[in-house]
């Protein structure tokens, strides 16, 4: 469940930086690029705090939570890319 949490949360994150990237983008041209940038790298940290957490405080080891970061953290990255990319 906390996986589900994690993912629409970055997915509400993500729609959230895009839209400010494509609402500005009239004035700075590579807001959207930018807006799409932040978004990846905070999600990064943000994924990467949940791993951490994940390893220290409910014991897993680190190839046991490797494959949830990489899905917490890779789909809405990529899906910030496409939109960005095809859409912005």
């Amino acid at each position: 469940m906390r996986t589900v949490l994690f993912l629409a949360a970055g997915l509400l994150l993500m729609a959230g930086a895009l839209i400010l990237g494509k609402l500005f983008s009239g004035y700075l041209p590579n807001a959207a690029r930018g807006a799409a940038v932040a978004f990846v790298v905070l999600w990064l940290a943000l994924a990467g705090l949940n791993l951490g957490i994940g390893v220290a405080k409910a014991g897993y080891s680190v190839v046991e939570e490797l494959p949830i970061f990489l899905l917490i953290f890779g789909l809405p990255a990529v899906a910030a890319w496409l939109i960005q990319w095809r859409l912005l």
